[in-house]
């Protein structure tokens, strides 16, 4: 057998596996990656992050799915006091809630998760307190990165995509009681808008898409984003 002949062959073998299961790319990718959906109120990022993760699991992927804040008791109580209507809290005060739920979050759930080198997904992490307390609220994109910094284990996750919709589009989504959060002002929320759009401008593992699609064409984009990030 030729040079040539055993050089084509051990490419073969090496790559037939990838060539009749392709999925065990994406699987291999994948594996202990942190990503992160975001965006405004009614941007559809809960629903989305519930598609992605069927997607990665009927991909062979094993993934673990979080909402911040929640997931943990410490979390879901955190996130009551948070959302809760009849409680009036400051912005600052809103921040270093935020901040306690992701760090009990990081440590009793994301870390290990991603020690077993599972995909995690989660519905919100430090971008929204950028958006919302950081932009929104007054106290500095900045402040709340270096809060963050000397809060959290790990900041930012290997991934953000950022689900973007004007106010009138979030609104039609939203056809429940609003939480306290939700219930902020229009200007509020605008703000919150252009608090994520400023934020992406300054990392590259954040990526912003028009969500204002309906959600299977939303979806579509989510896994072309992470495909084309990730070279799946």
């Amino acid at each position: 057998m030729s040079n040539a002949v055993k050089f084509l062959t051990s490419l073969i073998i090496a790559f037939s596996p990838y060539i009749l299961y392709p999925n065990l790319i994406m699987i291999k990718t994948l594996k202990g990656r942190f990503i992160v959906l975001d965006g405004p109120d009614g941007c559809g990022k809960s629903s989305q992050v519930k598609l992605l993760e069927q997607f990665l699991k009927k991909s062979g992927l094993k993934v673990s799915c979080f909402r911040d804040p929640g997931s943990t008791a410490v979390g879901e109580k955190i996130r009551k006091i948070l959302l809760d209507p009849a409680n009036h809290i400051s912005d600052r005060t809103e921040l270093l809630l935020y901040m306690a739920s992701r760090a009990q979050l990081w440590d009793e759930c994301i870390a290990p998760a991603l020690k077993k080198k599972k995909c995690v997904l989660l519905d919100r992490w430090l971008s929204s307190t950028c958006a919302y307390q950081g932009f929104a609220g007054g106290l500095g994109i900045g402040k709340v990165i270096d809060i963050a910094e000397h809060s959290l284990q790990r900041v930012w996750p290997d991934l953000t995509i950022i689900l973007d919709v004007d106010l009138r589009t979030a609104k039609t989504r939203m056809k429940r009681g609003l939480d306290r959060m939700e219930q902020k002002t229009a200007a509020y929320h605008n703000k919150v808008r252009t608090g994520f759009l400023e934020l992406a401008e300054l990392r590259d593992d954040i990526v912003v898409i028009d969500a204002s699609d309906d959600i299977d064409t939303v979806h579509k984009k989510i896994v072309k984003i992470i495909n084309k990030y990730f070279n799946v």
